[in-house]
């Protein structure tokens, strides 16, 4: 291995050190292109990272195209401009850089990691790849095989089929209910030029969320963008989605020859910026987001074992905010979890926590905190997350404090407010007995 493979291993491998989170520094700049972003300037260790974040995402597909902006997004590292597949990844390669694409209901997602002293050069490549991705038909045939292979597969995987089925049934004539990987019959119809298309859609520098973290100061970091975002177009709003409405109550059951079955559940939840969030995310974790310490767990597994974990978590989108959970099990067994579950939801809606669960809760959340910013990459998609949820820079500062002033009163009136048996939306998948 020699000497630069070697520093480059180390670099990439390399994280900042775990300092507090109020520690973090965020500034607010402007490149001079007029690309507003946040930074994180820390020359400590020699690397750069850098998030983009475009709204829009696979809600934008058309109606009858589920999975475009999937299969168009997986297309863009497999060549730009005058480089093939093959030509781009050595060139990536010899900068030591590392770059990564992803889709979301509500958003597309750009990463990038490189070396400080090839910064310049990465940026160009990068923007190379954004502005002239070529969508070879080998490349889209390749691509497209590789999704419908996926898309197999999954017909016999109870999680795949039971998320599936959850959007599906929680939003039929909304966006959020169509599968983002697409289907066997709409991923085979898309064409060349639907990709193309949808490209031009996606990706819009006024829809983009930038944040940059690493040995960069503010003109650098500037540059850097304005070099990525070169050939992107400026693009025009999307519209916001429609609001999705409460998921419809009950359970459905999908038949599948399997030994243990897969729950999932869920009901309306809250928006982040609701007054009422952080009791509730508080609340969460003592009920079924803590892991082994949660009651969900406890209740589930480690007194009647009847499965191996049990978890719940808030989850929000830009048109639907969402309370979900889900559990496995024995087919002979759904029923009982799926029992303790709603008892859970009761008993937390009615009696709220104790003063010492509310404690545990807080010492772990703020003290866990920290370790969300022990990488340029990590601290990049935070504060990308931060802007597009509108926090504000201080939200680091504050946020451990907004934790700390939760009360158990607090938490009994959003559980009252938030949690409700019957309202709960549930899909099984497998063979469950008693359902």
């Amino acid at each position: 291995m020699g000497l630069r493979t070697t520093f480059t291993a180390l670099a990439l491998g390399a994280t900042l050190l775990a300092a507090p989170a109020q520690a973090v520094d965020v500034q607010e700049a402007v490149s001079p292109e007029g690309t507003t972003f946040w930074l994180v300037e820390e020359q400590t260790i020699p690397i750069v990272s850098v998030e983009v974040w475009f709204e829009g995402g696979g809600r934008l597909d058309p109606e009858d195209r589920p999975g475009l902006s999937r299969l168009t997004i997986g297309l863009i590292d497999e060549g730009s401009g005058g480089m093939d597949a093959v030509a781009y990844s050595k060139a990536r390669d010899e900068l030591a850089a590392r770059f990564g694409f992803g889709v979301e209901r509500d958003r597309v997602t750009v990463s990038a990691t490189m070396l400080a002293e090839e910064a310049t050069a990465s940026a160009a490549l990068l923007g190379t790849v954004l502005a002239e991705p070529r969508f070879d038909l080998d490349a889209v045939d390749r691509v497209r095989a590789q999704m419908l292979s996926s898309l197999a597969s999954s017909e016999t995987d109870p999680n795949s089929v039971a998320s599936k089925r959850w959007y599906a049934r929680a939003f039929p004539d909304h966006p959020y209910g169509r599968p983002l990987d697409g289907t066997k019959e709409s991923v085979t119809a898309i064409t060349r030029e639907e990709i193309q298309a949808q490209y031009d859609t996606l990706m819009a520098r006024s829809r983009a969320t930038v944040a940059v973290v690493g040995a960069v100061t503010p003109v650098e970091a500037g540059a850097l963008i304005d070099t990525i975002l070169a050939g992107v177009p400026e693009g025009s709003s999307v519209a916001a989605p429609e609001p999705a409405g409460a998921p419809p109550a009950g359970v459905d059951v999908v038949s599948l020859p399997i030994p243990q079955s897969v729950a999932i559940w869920g009901q309306q939840g809250l928006r982040r910026d609701d007054p009422d969030f952080f009791p509730a995310f508080v609340m969460n974790h003592i009920l079924g987001g803590g892991g082994f310490s949660s009651r969900l767990m406890t209740e589930v597994r480690e007194k009647r074992g009847l499965a191996y974990g049990v978890y719940s978590y808030l989850s929000e989108l830009d048109g639907a905010e969402l309370y979900l959970g889900s559990v496995q099990t024995a087919n002979d067994r759904i029923a009982e979890s799926l029992d303790v579950v709603k008892t859970e939801w009761t008993r937390m809606a009615t009696e709220g926590v104790t003063e010492e669960e509310l404690d545990k809760a807080k010492k772990f959340l703020t003290g866990a905190f920290p370790l969300r910013f022990d990488s340029n990459s990590k601290i990049a998609g935070f504060l990308a997350f931060a802007q597009a949820e509108d926090f504000g820079r201080d939200y680091i500062d504050r946020r451990n404090g907004l934790i700390e002033a939760v009360t158990v009163e607090d938490i009994r009136r959003v559980a009252a407010r938030l949690l409700d048996t019957d309202a709960l939306s549930v899909v099984v998948v497998g063979e469950p007995a008693g359902l």
